[in-house]
């Protein structure tokens, strides 16, 4: 048996072990990278490999499982034809898919395989984001998720140079300066620049929410629910040296990861709170727990597991938290509202509830729109224009 066919028979062992979960269990990454770790004769290239052959198998669950079913090896062939051409997959590929066309759109693929394009979503989400639906979209919702870094230091020639160093290849975005997507499979964690703080690894759509609101320096803001803290971060730096984030999350091992991040940063205007907050600030985030829809090409897993009962779940608690927070909002302040959600009844619908029930909060314009078109109650970044996850924003100002 040849090297090629060998890797074929673990690759759908792993995939039987898997499949009974794949489409109930949230944490299933983790269980993924706990498979390829405990065997000791995978290697690292063997261990990418399969990552990605898994990855590419449950972007395209609908096309590849029924073919599981009835002719494995079938479902192999097809799965490494979907996959991505990298130095860890051109081998197995060139073996297995030799005899079938190159082609590169999602519309080419779903005609060769006779199968149909918009099944790669869950059907009921089509009433939640039909945008996500349209051909460009779809195409982004297949591909893998890129790379983004925002950085964070006033002289980016000192990590231009640290890349130099190492070989590595990264592409400024052109609606900030500060984010950097990298172009390859590297590991910028390894970095001086990341060891020094000189930059976060963050989502370019997850740096554009704070950047549509028009953050003024100098303010005081809290971070309700701050997580590790990415948005804390990058929301201390645009405040400046004058101006103050009060961190707070209820899960205290996250406020510890956001608080060794910002002194590896040299962050000295962000605090992490272990009580719930108190007082008055100029601005209030809100970066509300949701179903993370805008996040599916990055987690496709999340395509199978996610319900409209998670949905409506997610929706109660949002609502509840911007009505707790609201109160902590000067007037003239703003509550902002941010997910990394394309659900109507997440992110639109929540906002609308909030203003019906608080009268005098109201949808404030946003400071940067970046191509995209404000809906009456917020702003969706949609994945494919700047090749980025989902998110949904809202600036609420208090009158």
């Amino acid at each position: 048996m040849s090297v090629v066919r060998s890797q074929q028979q673990v690759f759908l062992r792993l995939l039987r072990l898997l499949q009974p979960d794949w489409r109930r269990d949230f944490n299933l990454p983790q269980r993924i990278q706990h498979l390829l770790a405990r065997d000791r004769a995978f290697g690292s290239r063997d261990r990418r490999l399969y990552r990605e052959l898994i990855y590419t198998t449950l972007r395209y669950l609908p096309w590849i499982e029924p073919a599981l079913e009835r002719d494995p090896a079938r479902a192999a062939k097809i799965t490494a034809w979907l996959a991505a051409e990298t130095r860890d997959t051109r081998a197995y590929r060139a073996e297995l898919c030799a005899d079938w066309p190159v082609v590169t759109s999602l519309a080419e693929r779903a005609q060769f395989l006779e199968a149909d394009a918009s099944a790669l979503l869950p059907a009921w989400f089509r009433d939640e984001c039909p945008a996500v639906f349209a051909p460009a979209e779809l195409e982004a919702q297949l591909a893998r998720a890129p790379l983004w870094l925002r950085l964070q230091t006033d002289d980016p020639a000192e990590v231009a140079a640290d890349f130099d160093v190492n070989g590595w290849r990264v592409a400024p975005s052109s609606l900030l300066p500060s984010a950097w997507q990298v172009l390859g499979e590297v590991d910028v964690t390894k970095s001086s620049s990341y060891a020094n703080g000189h930059l976060e690894i963050q989502d370019l759509g997850s740096q554009l929410v704070l950047e549509t609101v028009g953050v003024a320096p100098g303010s005081r803001w809290l971070d309700a629910c701050a997580g590790a803290g990415g948005k804390s971060l990058q929301l201390a730096r645009l405040l400046g040296s004058e101006g103050q984030v009060d961190a707070y999350d209820i899960r205290p091992a996250a406020l510890v990861e956001l608080q060794a991040r910002a002194v590896r940063a040299r962050i000295g205007n962000l605090r992490t709170l272990a009580q719930t907050p108190t007082g008055e600030y100029d601005g209030v985030l809100v970066d509300a727990p949701c179903s993370g829809s805008g996040t599916w090409r990055r987690s496709p897993h999340l395509k199978w597991v996610t319900t409209p009962a998670l949905i409506a779940t997610r929706a109660e608690l949002q609502q509840k938290l911007l009505s707790q927070y609201a109160a902590q909002v000067r007037v003239g302040g703003q509550l902002v509202y941010a997910t990394c959600s394309l659900s109507q009844r997440e992110n639109e619908a929540v906002v609308q509830d909030f203003l019906a029930a608080h009268r005098d909060f109201a949808v404030a314009p946003c400071a940067q729109t970046f191509g995209f078109t404000p809906g009456p109650a917020g702003l969706t970044l949609l994945p494919a224009r700047q090749d980025t996850d989902g998110f949904f924003v809202a600036a609420l100002r208090r009158r």
